[in-house]
């Protein structure tokens, strides 16, 4: 790791905030009290995590208030620029936007999360928040917070795979006739919802979707076939006790298509979301993102065959106008070429518009 970096005076603020919420969010992990606990843990957390990201924007002096509006930028905008600029990986995004999940569903409703499951989760957060802090601000949370401290847990948390696939049992005993404890059985839907944000920004916890996968798991579905996108998670873990590290990993899974939150269709499918979430990047930003003028930018994408991959671009129609967007995926293809050595004098020749 670097020497530690001096921090801009608002990057310092949020830095501050960000270290105090997550002490908030470590001390009620292991409080003794249940009342609220799940809510302080996430709410905290997550403040955490957005205050981390504003604070890198900060320091490279990045803007973080929209120009139109006045607001500061929200956390999925500051994400989505940590990730195309500033060396965030897909799978912190992952962790950070899955801790921000749980606690949207836990604070604009409610959620029930077996403890292994949060403890995983916590656990990767404070992973994936120390690792992107020793590279953006040459940080480490072991000079800011004691490793006692750390969330741990009496509970031995296992694999991802097999706790979701535990939990999942457990919901569809929760809803058999008789059990009447509907209510719990559909918040420990929301939270395995919110988890698939471990692995895409496509994250849908709509009741259309609950009530679907409600109807697919009485009717006695397979896990595999309801959560296609929890089936693709592993968990990879380094440590033990206090120094425990837990990443989450991507693997080829199931095959799923989009639906509608109300298509009659069985709950095999990707929820459908906003996909100006996903594709947020103009053509003019991509290429300043990954440092060509517009027209070179333009020819590797090209080469790359950019445009036409559905998961980096997407054609936006308003009227007869027609805009094309592109999303992380298209920064980070082009980024790994220019990496990798392609020679853009080649791409010019064969691409230039």
């Amino acid at each position: 790791m670097k020497p530690k970096k001096n921090l801009v005076r608002d990057a310092k603020t949020l830095h501050h905030k960000s270290i105090s919420s997550l002490k908030f969010s470590m001390s009620a992990f292991n409080s003794y009290e249940e009342e609220g606990r799940l809510t302080r843990v996430l709410l905290h957390a997550q403040h955490s995590t957005e205050m981390l990201l504003k604070c890198v924007l900060a320091q490279n002096k990045e803007k973080v208030f929209d120009d139109k509006s006045g607001l500061s930028l929200s956390f999925e905008k500051c994400l989505n620029l940590c990730t195309s600029k500033y060396s965030l990986t897909s799978g912190e995004a992952g962790s950070f936007r899955a801790i921000d999940a749980l606690r949207d569903e836990e604070q604009h409703w409610f959620i029930v999360i077996d403890e292994a499951l949060l403890f995983l989760q916590m656990r990767a957060l404070v992973t994936a928040y120390d690792e992107f802090q020793k590279r953006s601000l040459c940080l480490s949370l072991s000079d800011l917070i004691p490793d006692r401290v750390l969330p741990v847990s009496t509970k031995l948390p296992g694999d991802f795979d097999l706790l979701v696939d535990k939990e999942y049992e457990k919901v569809s005993k929760l809803l058999r006739p008789g059990k009447r404890r509907r209510d719990e059985a559909r918040a420990r839907i929301r939270s395995m919802l919110a988890m698939e944000a471990l692995v895409t920004d496509e994250v849908s916890t709509s009741k259309k979707d609950v009530d679907r996968i409600e109807k697919a798991i009485k009717g006695g579905d397979e896990f595999s076939a309801v959560f296609p996108r929890l089936s693709t998670i592993n968990t990879s873990q380094a440590g033990e006790g206090p120094t425990l590290k837990v990443h989450f990993t991507k693997r080829e899974g199931a095959a799923v298509h989009f639906v509608a939150g109300d298509e009659p269709g069985g709950a095999a499918a990707v929820r459908e979301i906003d996909l100006q979430k996903k594709y947020w990047i103009g053509a003019k930003k991509l290429a300043e993102t990954v440092g060509l003028t517009p027209p070179r930018a333009l020819a590797l994408r090209r080469e790359l065959n950019i445009d036409k991959d559905e998961s980096c671009s997407h054609t936006f129609s308003f009227g007869k106008s027609k805009h094309v967007q592109f999303s992380d995926n298209a920064s980070r293809k082009m980024k790994e070429a220019l990496a990798q050595g392609i020679d853009m004098e080649d791409v010019w020749a064969r691409n230039r518009p």
